[in-house]
């Protein structure tokens, strides 16, 4: 008859220090990325947003604008919360939008109509209306086109080409709806005003876009 059989000897594995520490480096490493991630994904700005439609050159009030907490990307450029008193009474540069973000270079404190300069509204034709979109501060050119068979108004009769009047756009309206004529608000001086209005009335004016210099 067989003797008992003698379980095998287990001996302890060795344990290296140097493996332990790595591990432990590694674990406290992991640890604080998964930290530093959940802190990045969690942190929120607190930005000033638009809640009613705002004309271009209206003053903005507290009850046109609103906040909003949201992880906003350092790219995007908004006001922040803690700034609304700094842009209420400023004027809309451009027209702003129910739920869009509030940027710095949407507003201005300058009036749009400066001292010294006058309206004038200018309806185009579709055919009229340049590619290029029309921005408020677009500095454009008003020029005296008279109907077929009109001497042009140059100011004098020795002079071949067509008077023109300098402007800059202050609002451009979205095409109207079957017609596609599009209102432009272009400022003048006080002096042109009048002038550049008698030749939108006579259907004698176009525009035309100013190089970007102004020159």
């Amino acid at each position: 008859m067989a003797g008992p059989v003698t379980p095998p000897r287990v001996s302890a594995r060795r344990r290296r220090p140097g493996v332990i520490a790595l591990s432990l480096a590694l674990i406290a490493a992991g640890g604080a990325g998964v930290a530093v991630l959940v802190l990045q994904v969690g942190h929120r700005t607190e930005v000033v947003t638009v809640v009613r439609d705002v004309q271009v050159g209206q003053v903005l009030t507290e009850d046109d604008l609103g906040k909003a907490s949201l992880a906003l990307d350092p790219a995007v450029k908004a006001v922040r919360a803690d700034n609304l008193d700094s842009v209420v009474g400023r004027r809309a540069a451009v027209e702003l939008r129910p739920g869009s973000l509030l940027a710095p270079s949407q507003v201005t404190k300058d009036s749009l109509v400066k001292a010294g300069e006058q309206l004038v509204p200018i309806g185009l034709k579709p055919e009229q209306v340049p590619a290029t979109a029309l921005v408020p501060g677009q500095k454009v050119e008003l020029v005296h086109v008279p109907a077929q068979g009109q001497a042009p108004d140059t100011g004098k009769s020795s002079e071949p080409s067509p008077r023109t009047v300098e402007g800059r756009v202050v609002k451009a309206s979205g095409a109207a709806p079957g017609t596609g004529i599009v209102v432009v608000d272009v400022a003048t001086s006080a002096e042109d005003g009048p002038m550049a209005a008698a030749w939108v009335s006579a259907g004698a004016l176009h525009l035309v876009l100013a190089a970007p210099d102004g020159s």
